[in-house]
């Protein structure tokens, strides 16, 4: 019975201990707690905050790049005015038209005063020609190849690309300069040869 006593003694022991550590455990716990509370707080307060600047950025770019459909579209306008003053131009028929001259004249108009718009709106046309390509503004469609200009310098302009600020409307489809292909040249060299 000894052994009976003994456990129950250390039983009662703990039980006894048991509400002295939990009060140091609950002073533990309300300080943990209250650090807990304001972490918690302060993580709040950042996504609060995060929140915040995410909208602001999304308003600002909303506005900024809303019409960007718009603006991409609408570049359709002045290709085709472009196209329509060429093949006038080219038409033999239209040539002999005395009005020729004004209607030119007209769709130069149109076309200044959408150019001017588009500069308003931040829609600005990418320089092309003479420059180094350019795979973030630039599209290559054609390896054009010139003794003159240097490897990678774009040698003609199929369509204009333009920007809207800083962002990409439409890249430039341009012609790029290379230089004569090596295997051309020594076969070239062996029929001069033979």
């Amino acid at each position: 019975m000894s052994e009976n006593n003994k456990k129950e003694a250390d039983d009662k022991k703990q039980q006894i201990d048991i509400p002295k550590k939990e009060k140091k455990g609950e002073e533990l716990t309300l300080e943990q707690k209250l650090k807990e509370t304001e972490d918690k707080l302060l993580r709040s307060l950042a996504e609060v905050e995060n929140q915040r600047r995410r909208f602001e950025k999304e308003i600002k770019d909303a506005f900024e790049f809303g019409s960007f459909n718009f603006a991409k579209e609408s570049l359709a306008i002045l290709d085709n005015l472009e196209r329509a003053k060429n093949a006038i131009k080219n038409d033999s028929d239209l040539k002999s038209n005395k009005d020729l001259d004004k209607f030119l004249e007209n769709i130069l108009i149109i076309e200044k005063d959408l150019i001017s718009i588009f500069e308003k709106n931040r829609i600005t046309k990418i320089a092309a020609k003479g420059k180094k390509f350019d795979p973030n503004l630039h599209q290559a469609m054609a390896e054009i190849e010139d003794n003159n200009s240097e490897v990678g310098t774009i040698v003609q302009e199929i369509q204009p690309g333009y920007m809207l600020g800083e962002r990409l409307l439409r890249p430039a489809l341009v012609g790029v300069a290379k230089g004569k292909n090596s295997k051309i040249e020594e076969k070239d060299e062996k029929k001069e040869q033979k």
